[in-house]
């Protein structure tokens, strides 16, 4: 059986398998119905979606399949991947589900389910999902009939349920500024947002005007096509010189779903992932309240933050990519501050979902309570000099099982020492073996990728 669901849920192109009418309702179906034979009971659940043409209808089908097997729906409407994990937990829903395809464009969607805990939905519940909609397919049967009078409920007057989808979004919006942002005021200080025309273009302009900043608001005008088009968190251009033109403090990107961001000084130098755990560890560090003195970030994360952490004493956990991993690492060791260079980062104690805006909130904290601009908040790191190379194979041998090749890794790992780093490893989706060296010395991490890449061609290469 195929797997459907990643990390990040189900995700492909609008309209195909698993994104097709049938497919979707048929996953909705199976989800009510799983949490209804736990709970012993007609389950609750809180859908939103970001703003591609296509997220209307597989919100409406999906619900309509949750309502096919006896569920209850309620929808947010366009609202962000982590306003719908909240929502989960404050209503309490019995499962918050999310129609985004995140940074990806317009004609991809997806489908992200969250236990009222704020976690994505378990791997075993998942699998029941995916073997319900293969079983569907496979039988050939029709899909059980849908209960005319069991409407899926509209956005302003939500059949069953208490509240209208404005009013969940305000409530989201509460949550951030009179909860996380306590105590945050921002007058005279002026914020650049691009909201990647995605499903923080009206939430983020609002609750950043509410906390007093001037908010310069940009790609804030989505048609269903433009999500992520040559905006938001991947395309960052335009972005950097808007800030410089403005004479911005900084500048915000977000990325469809706004579960990530990604900030720019106010000299129009991009601050990612990385430089933002950085800033924000150091503020928690000083103030008692980074646990365990550890940061949890990903392979990806560059050198140069396990540098800069280790001079304060503070370590760097490493996790396979993606936010999912990062998330489960913080729970395992009961630390308090992580995420990935893209632009996740998770707070633990506050939300258990990535969130753009949360992170906004806390990074604006740390500038306005030490009085310094964002550019010297990020000094003390220095992204080191990186080097990735390609190598197609015929198999995916494990590379510790190749002597010619383990021994070549081992003696990079040597020359590197503590100054550099080697992430060797195979595509998760292509025959590549991937070399990635970090070192602090362009020439030399060149020259050693290079060496290891001929290494893994004479030994694995096509041909």
């Amino acid at each position: 059986m195929k797997k459907l669901f990643g990390t990040d849920g189900m995700r492909g192109e609008a309209g195909v398998f698993p994104l097709d009418a049938a497919t979707v309702r048929a996953a909705g179906r199976s989800l009510a119905r799983h949490l209804g034979d736990e709970l012993g009971r007609a389950p609750l659940l809180v859908t939103g979606r970001d703003t591609r043409e296509s997220g209307t209808w597989i919100e409406r089908d999906f619900i309509e399949g949750i309502l096919s097997a006896g569920g209850q729906a309620a929808s947010a409407g366009v609202i962000t991947t982590p306003g719908v994990a909240f929502l989960a937990r404050d209503m309490p829903a019995d499962a918050g589900v999310v129609i985004s395809a995140s940074h990806n464009p317009f004609h991809d969607n997806g489908i992200k389910i969250f236990s009222p805990t704020g976690r994505k939905l378990d791997d075993a519940t998942e699998r029941l999902i995916e073997a319900d909609i293969y079983a569907e397919r496979e039988s050939g049967a029709p899909p059980p009939d849908f209960d005319e009078g069991a409407t899926p409920p509209d956005e302003d007057d939500q059949a069953g349920y208490m509240r209208s989808a404005s009013a969940l979004r305000a409530g989201y919006l509460r949550h951030l500024a009179d909860g996380v942002a306590a105590g945050l005021r921002l007058e005279g200080l002026s914020v650049v947002l691009d909201c990647a025309n995605g499903a923080a273009s009206e939430l983020a302009p609002a609750l950043f005007l509410r906390l007093g900043a001037r908010v310069v608001s940009t790609f804030d005008t989505p048609d269903g096509r433009n999500i992520n088009r040559d905006c938001g968190s991947l395309h960052t251009d335009i972005l950097c010189r808007r800030v410089v033109e403005e004479g911005a403090h900084l500048g915000v990107a977000y990325d469809g779903d706004a579960d990530r961001a990604l900030f720019v000084d106010a000299r129009g130098r991009l601050v990612d992932g990385d430089a933002t755990l950085w800033v924000l560890a150091k503020r928690m560090q000083e103030r008692g309240e980074l646990a365990g003195g550890r940061v949890v970030a990903t392979v990806m994360s560059n050198i140069g933050l396990e540098v800069a952490l280790r001079s304060r004493g503070v370590e760097l956990l490493r996790t396979d990519v993606g936010d999912k991993y990062v998330l489960e690492e913080l729970l395992r060791t009961g630390s308090s501050l992580g995420g990935e260079q893209s632009g996740h980062i998770i707070f633990p104690r506050l939300s258990l979902a990535g969130d753009g805006m949360l992170t906004t909130i806390n990074l604006l904290r740390a500038v306005v309570e030490s009085a310094r601009p964002l550019d010297e908040l990020t000094e003390g790191f220095r992204r080191y000099p990186q080097v990735l190379l390609n190598v197609r194979v015929r198999e995916k041998v494990p590379f510790e099982e190749v002597e010619e090749i383990a021994d070549a890794a081992r003696e990079v790992r040597e020359r590197l020492g503590d100054g550099g780093r080697l992430l060797l490893r195979y595509s998760g989706t292509e025959p590549l073996a991937r070399v990635m060296i970090e070192g602090q010395s362009q020439e030399e991490i060149d020259a050693l990728a290079e060496g290891l890449a001929g290494v893994i061609r004479r030994r694995l290469a096509e041909g």
